[in-house]
């Protein structure tokens, strides 16, 4: 059995948080009101957010829509259990700088995305922040990738389009630069750009043998599930459970990103086991 660095505050944390949504689902079938669970497992304020509000005002707290939103908290609850236990302990210090600067980017972007479901409303500069957080893995992460998969700088192309674009388009929004914005936002190539890097990336931990397959499969079901999610809304209509409930309740499979990158920290630091694969050699210097 694995003991974690942080495993009994991190399974106390997850366990009250599950205490904390059983009883507001009773309490929400008792009082016929679903706010409150809503709140708590979507993380939707609605006195702030209009449409919120008016979804709120026409659910109706019957079981079927109580354990959807049951099953979101669920895995936040989840989640958080994988986030906060830390690294297996016991293990070595890893004294390799940049191992250490990847850990901290993974963390950070993982509490990103946290704070990102908390409070999904950002301002323009807590974007930018974002986006140079992971524009810090995409970089940290380029010569692990480097050594394990043969399209080093089309990952880190990808990666750096991805999020740089992402940032500049909320300062040139600021700035009042309409044509540059207009430039910088390309939906679909940077789509296209983070599908790519996020395969490479998936495609060096399975290769690179210090992270385990779940972590790996967790990443891979943070892109398929939402997707594979959305097919099931109309039978789930007819069972019983309200299409806005489900719709928002989509928004939880974000814990598997979140999950994906705890736990990439986590593992980052873990003694590279032979995976089967073969890994290439550092790229040499030209000249």
């Amino acid at each position: 059995m694995r003991h974690y660095r942080w495993g009994v505050p991190a399974l106390v944390a997850a366990a009250a948080y599950g205490a904390v949504i059983v009883v507001a689902a009773a309490v929400a079938t008792a009082r016929g009101d679903i706010g409150v669970l809503w709140r708590l497992t979507l993380f939707s304020e609605a006195d702030v957010d209009a449409t919120v509000r008016d979804l709120l005002a026409d659910v109706t707290a019957v079981w079927p829509n109580v354990l959807v939103l049951l099953a979101a908290g669920g895995l936040w609850g989840w989640a958080l259990w994988q986030g906060l236990r830390g690294p297996v302990a016991g293990r070595p210090p890893v004294t390799d700088r940049g191992v250490l600067r990847l850990r901290v980017a993974f963390y950070a972007a993982a509490g990103s995305w946290l704070v990102c479901a908390v409070a999904p409303a950002w301002p323009w500069w807590a974007v930018v922040i974002d986006s140079l957080v992971m524009s810090a893995v995409v970089v940290l992460f380029h010569p692990v990738l480097r050594r394990a998969v043969g399209f080093p700088g089309l990952a880190l192309a990808a990666g750096l389009l991805t999020n740089t674009s992402v940032a500049a388009v909320e300062v040139f929004d600021v700035l009042g630069w309409r044509e540059a914005r207009r430039v910088a936002d390309m939906p679909d190539i940077s789509a296209l750009a983070s599908l790519i890097w996020t395969a490479l990336v998936f495609l060096t931990q399975w290769r690179d043998g210090r992270w385990r397959r779940a972590t790996v499969w967790y990443g891979i079901a943070s892109l398929v599930v939402p997707v594979a999610l959305l097919p099931l809304a109309v039978p789930l209509e007819i069972a019983g459970i309200s299409g806005d409930v489900y719709g928002c309740a989509i928004t939880a499979t974000n814990a598997l990103t979140v999950i994906w990158l705890a736990r990439s920290a986590h593992e980052v630091t873990d003694p590279p086991v032979p995976s089967g694969r073969p890994v290439l050699p550092p790229a040499r210097a030209s000249g």
